[in-house]
């Protein structure tokens, strides 16, 4: 019953943030060379968009688990 609980919390922490955020971004690095003691590295800024409905989904989803554990 714990681990309900605990899923229940991280879907609702989880839809909170994407729904209050939008979203987050993150560093990949694409090429790197190294020519003799020089040493050349590219990296890109990428970012991944999490629409409202989905964090409100979540969130949603977290409280029906959170009332399902509870019964039960």
């Amino acid at each position: 019953m714990n681990t309900l609980r605990l899923i229940a919390l991280t879907l609702i922490i989880a839809g909170g943030l994407g729904a209050m955020y939008g979203g987050f971004s993150y560093t990949k690095e694409t090429h790197t060379a190294d020519i003799g003691p020089l040493h050349l590295q590219v990296r890109e800024q990428e970012r991944v968009n999490i629409p409202l409905w989905v964090g409100l989904g979540a969130m949603a989803a977290g409280l029906l688990v959170l009332v399902m554990a509870r019964k039960g």
